[in-house]
């Protein structure tokens, strides 16, 4: 038996930007918020909906600034913590200008997937995001930031947990609010996930981190117990599973919202999110992508949805 498990887990659903933007097809706006809507009424309150990074960079996501403004003018969702991805003060004007209360920034763990993912060292991302946090925070915004590859780099392989601390405390320095540790290729194991937050912990409110795993190599569940029995209770997931990284070559899905929030709710932790809602909005991704999506608990349930439903015609 667990012991000492919180009463209550903060998931951040990312599956609207994450997700999406690993999509070969153009997604309609109204169909992405025809989703945001669908997960909002699921009961997620933090939801990652877009991003202002430029098209000519993540030409699925060019329609955030109109995206952005249709959620934030929708009231059914202003309860809804919102948010868009940042990579410097011109996309962060436009996140402002679309009225998000949260901005997300980025950056990596490794030099190699830093310049690969934004043609900088982490020494100039650390000053991008500096500059771009000190005006969101002037303007009363919330900062989140997430850094990728905090375990393993397709380019370079185990980064040092040093690493990471040595961000996060100027991370923390800046006025960021939530640092988000991704292990962007999915290579990460329980107890590399328990020796990190030991580390953090001794200089980093535990408070102030969330953790966003991968399924890659089918680690995901595991390590969010590591992270849940090493004190985070902020975890990231995506609808379905959507989502990988375009410049993490072999790094698949996202770790299923679904996924988790049926484990949590067998550990008897709290989410406030309504699995059979959250099942609902999965099948519109699937029917607005045209194609199964790889989340366990999505295909179990919908597979028993359409057993109950034949059975029920045959009577």
């Amino acid at each position: 038996m667990f012991e000492g498990l919180p009463a209550s887990i903060q998931v951040v659903e990312v599956g609207p930007r994450d997700g999406l933007q690993n999509e070969a097809a153009t997604i309609s706006t109204a169909d992405k918020f025809r989703l945001i809507e669908a997960l909002a009424q699921a009961g997620l309150g933090q939801i990652e909906i877009t991003s202002f990074v430029s098209p000519k960079w993540i030409p699925q996501l060019a329609d955030g600034p109109d995206l952005a403004r249709q959620v934030m003018q929708t009231p059914s969702l202003a309860k809804v913590q919102t948010s868009a991805l940042v990579p410097n003060i011109k996309g962060y004007e436009g996140a402002k200008e679309a009225g998000l209360k949260q901005i997300n920034l980025f950056m990596s763990a490794s030099e190699s997937h830093s310049k690969r993912n934004i043609n900088k060292s982490i020494a100039e991302a650390l000053a991008t995001m500096a500059e771009v946090a000190a005006v969101a925070k002037a303007d009363g915004k919330r900062v989140r930031c997430y850094v990728s590859t905090v375990f393993a780099c397709p380019y370079e392989g185990k980064i040092a947990p040093q690493a990471s601390l040595d961000i996060c405390k100027k991370l923390l320095a800046m006025g960021v609010d939530e640092i988000s540790l991704g292990d962007t290729i999915g290579a990460a194991t329980p107890n590399q996930v328990v020796k990190l937050i030991e580390l953090l912990a001794v200089e980093v409110p535990l408070n102030k981190l969330a953790l966003h795993f991968h399924d890659t190599r089918g680690t995901a569940l595991a390590n969010v117990v590591a992270g849940i029995e090493s004190g985070i209770t902020i975890f990231d997931a995506s609808v379905g599973g959507l989502g990988g990284c375009p410049y993490a070559p072999g790094a698949s899905g996202n770790l299923a919202t679904e996924d988790l929030v049926y484990m949590l709710n067998g550990m008897g932790i709290e989410t406030g999110i309504d699995l059979e809602k959250l099942t609902d909005a999965g099948r519109l991704a699937q029917e607005i992508l045209g194609r199964q999506l790889p989340g366990r608990y999505l295909k179990a349930c919908l597979a028993e949805r359409e057993r109950a439903q034949t059975i029920g015609e045959r009577k």
